[in-house]
C-alpha cells in the first residue's frame, strides 16, 4: 500500500500522513515514544518492514523474524490503532505506551492485540524494546543497545 502525503495517517492521529508518520519513515527521529509507536503501526499498514527493524532496539534487531513480519504486514487488512496511554517521566530515557491494534486476517476474522510496550531513548532516538527477544549481557557489562550505560542500569530494568 502507498499513501499520498495528504491522505489521513493510518496511525489514527487525525493528521495527514505527510505531517505525521511520513517524516519518521523517511528518517526523522520520533519526538517521543507515542509517536514512535504510532509510526510503527503505520509502517505495518504500509509494509515498511525495514523501518520496523530500524526502530527496534539495536541489540534485538538480528533476532527479528523479518519475513514473518513482512507476511503479516502484507496479508492483514489493518483496521486501526487506539493509544490508551503513554507514560514518560520528564527527562527519562524509558517510556511505556499502551495500545490496541486491530486488523483482519486473510480469512476475514477480525483480530485485536492490546499491549503495554516499552521504549528506550538511545543517543537521541526512541526505540521499541521487543518483549519477545531477550537482551543478553552481564549486569556490569556495557548494554548491547548502545546506550553507553551498564546493562543493569539500562535495558535490564
Amino acid at each position: 500500500m502507498t499513501l499520498d502525503a495528504t491522505q489521513p495517517c493510518p496511525c489514527g492521529s487525525s493528521s495527514q500522513y505527510g505531517a505525521c508518520c511520513q517524516p519518521l519513515h523517511q528518517g526523522a527521529a520520533a519526538p517521543d515514544a507515542e509517536r514512535l509507536m504510532r509510526s510503527r503501526y503505520c509502517a505495518y499498514t504500509l509494509g515498511l518492514i525495514d523501518y520496523l527493524v530500524a526502530t527496534t532496539v539495536p541489540a534485538q534487531q538480528s533476532q527479528l523474524a523479518v519475513e514473518a513480519m513482512r507476511q503479516w504486514s502484507e496479508q492483514s487488512r489493518w483496521l486501526g490503532l487506539t493509544v490508551e496511554s503513554a507514560q514518560q517521566l520528564p527527562g527519562a530515557s524509558t517510556a511505556q505506551v499502551t495500545f490496541v491494534a486491530r486488523w483482519q486476517d486473510p480469512d476475514g476474522s477480525a483480530q485485536s492485540h492490546r499491549e503495554c510496550s516499552d521504549f528506550r531513548l538511545i543517543a537521541g532516538r526512541w526505540y521499541f524494546l521487543d518483549p519477545n527477544h531477550a537482551i543478553k549481557a552481564g549486569r556490569n557489562e556495557p548494554c548491547p543497545c548502545g546506550s553507553g550505560r551498564k546493562f543493569k542500569q539500562c535495558c535490564a530494568r
